[in-house]
């Protein structure tokens, strides 16, 4: 197993502790991502994106799509069948799955839906007002003149 060293990053940077973790984490996982169901990310605009889930087989009520603590979670469980059915070839996948999907800060899901055996769930990226970068003005005033300026209290 690779290891990486973060400690040069973390001279430079302040308050990228996540990101540290969040990359350990990625790294030291030694299974294998699960290739069922084969699924599409798209950009559908600057800070909107859409998953696309191929899920062939299962209805609205067999899916269940959840947030939770910055991460996606969608499942999906196929309810048992009444009559027992003889197939001569069974190609279509119905299992059960699990897919994760690890979510940036201030993305949140806006909603989803389900059409043509297709799950689509479309993410929208809201940076905060006081994250967004903005311009700090400089005084013409420097350090040395207001230290001058400044007047011994007696």
């Amino acid at each position: 197993m690779r290891s990486f060293d973060f400690a040069p990053l973390n001279r430079a940077s302040i308050g990228f502790d996540q990101i540290a973790d969040l990359m350990d984490r990625a790294l030291s996982t030694d299974v294998a991502q699960p290739s069922y169901p084969p699924y599409n990310i798209e950009k559908t605009a600057a800070d909107a994106y859409r998953i696309t889930i191929a899920v062939a087989g299962f209805s609205e009520d067999e899916l269940n799509v959840e947030v939770k603590e910055n991460g996606l979670i969608v499942t999906a469980k196929k309810v048992p069948e009444e009559n027992e059915r003889s197939f001569l070839h069974r190609g279509i996948a119905n299992r059960a799955f699990e897919r994760r999907f690890t979510l940036a800060d201030h993305v949140r899901v806006t909603g989803a839906s389900h059409a043509d055996g297709m799950l689509h769930i479309d993410l929208q990226r809201e940076v905060p007002e006081a994250l967004k970068p903005r311009r700090i003005e400089i005084s013409a005033k420097s350090a040395k003149s207001k230290m001058v300026e400044a007047k011994p209290v007696n």
